[in-house]
């Protein structure tokens, strides 16, 4: 079958790999109807995460029909219309009982914490999405049915951005008439920005510096801010009376870049070197796989402009070398900080039910649909933040030419 694979950093090609089998009586295959590239994916291929074996099939998104199923799984078969949660959970341990399936006991193999598709050894070294079929651990828990009013550019979108973003409005306590700074515009942004809008928050502001990032979040709602044009620690100041905002997200996470122009430029000095630290592997060519020049600058940004007494929300991925965080100014804040890996089985089934009744059309947020054999050239634009590129979606089955290599 044809699917992403992972080489290197810097280094991903199309090619034609095994398909997958039942291994485990709690295994389900999939037929994936469509696929998506996450941000997630470009930490990997910028080196921003490491440990990523060469070989491994990228992808943690993933719609699709069922093609088999193991002799445990009993609410699914052969036919079933499917959407995947990027995070894998049992759905017995106590943690996955308690909703926290990013947490699940069981479904790495390599170490108590979290399972994912397409990623590195740690977090369960499971083939990603990308592909044209997927093995589905403990899949009676993490498949969920789709309805046919939610069609598939609709139902990709479930799989992983929107309960991200989902639960980062959750985690950041957003009530009605709260203010709420989203820092990061790309897709789990847009959807944190969607689902502040569903909680009823008073006013939303949007912090990025793509034009067509900043215009999808303007098209939101959203109050938006440049950061290569303004401060936004002062901006936000100055649009909330000098208090801050209620609540802040962060939705960017490791590959945070320095501002290159405005006000801003000068906070970045403190952050001067902490790139190459953290990502000392790196392999960028022609403008394409730079991992982020402030991994950290957020969570200062982020601090320096939310109120007394406020939530913080991290739902940005940081890797365990990334180690600075100002806790000395949060702690004399009394600041609340949520964080973590999004529970998406937790949220899928309300997040479908929302799709169905027309409540919200995650499509919006979905730019490009290319065919799986075109997704390195997808990679590309999307990894420079290409005016329009905010989302995409792969369709494996739409794939007319050969494999492509890096």
């Amino acid at each position: 079958m044809k699917a992403v694979v992972f080489h290197g950093p810097g280094d991903i090609r199309v090619d034609n790999v095994s398909e997958p089998q039942i291994q485990r009586p709690t295994d389900a295959i999939l037929r994936i109807t469509a696929s998506a590239i996450c941000g997630t994916d470009l930490h990997m291929v910028r080196g921003t995460v490491s440990g990523m074996k060469p070989g491994r099939v990228l992808g943690h998104e993933a719609v699709g029909i069922v093609e088999e199923v193991g002799p445990e799984v009993r609410n699914f078969k052969k036919g079933d219309r499917v959407v995947v949660g990027s995070t894998i959970g049992c759905g017995y341990c106590s943690y996955c009982r308690a909703g926290y399936y990013s947490q699940c006991d069981n479904a790495n193999p390599n170490a108590p914490s979290t399972a994912f598709y397409g990623g590195p050894e740690e977090f369960g070294g499971f083939d990603g999405m990308q592909a044209e079929f997927v093995r589905v651990p403990f899949a009676a828990n993490n498949l969920v049915r789709l309805p046919e009013e939610v069609p598939d550019e609709e139902a990709i979108l479930i799989s992983d951005i929107f309960p991200t973003g989902y639960q980062a409005a959750e985690m950041a306590e957003i009530y009605p008439g709260r203010t709420v700074a989203v820092f990061g515009c790309g897709p789990v942004g847009q959807f944190a920005i969607a689902s502040a809008m569903l909680m009823n928050a008073g006013r939303v502001f949007a912090i990025d510096t793509v034009p067509s990032r900043l215009e999808m979040a303007r098209s939101q709602g959203a109050e938006v801010i440049d950061y290569n044009r303004e401060d936004p620690m002062k901006v936000l100041k100055d649009l909330t009376g000098g208090v801050g905002v209620d609540r802040a997200i962060d939705a960017v996470g490791v590959d945070a870049n320095a501002p290159t122009g405005g006000p801003a430029k000068s906070s970045a000095e403190q952050h001067k070197g902490e790139s190459e630290k953290i990502a000392p592997q790196r392999s960028p060519r022609e403008g394409n796989w730079e991992p982020g020049s402030a991994p950290s600058i957020v969570l200062d940004w982020i601090v320096q402009s939310i109120a007394k007494a406020g939530t913080l929300s991290i739902i940005g991925v940081y890797p365990s070398t990334v180690q600075h965080f100002p806790i000395g100014n949060a702690m004399n804040k009394n600041l609340r900080i949520n964080m973590g890996n999004c529970n998406h089985r937790r949220y899928i089934p309300k997040l479908v039910e929302l799709v169905r009744t027309n409540a919200i059309l995650p499509s919006r947020i979905l730019t490009q649909d290319e065919a799986l054999v075109s997704a390195v050239d997808a990679y590309k634009h999307f990894d420079k933040r290409e005016a329009g590129w905010v989302k995409v979606m792969l369709e494996p089955t739409s794939a007319p030419a050969p494999a492509k290599a890096a």
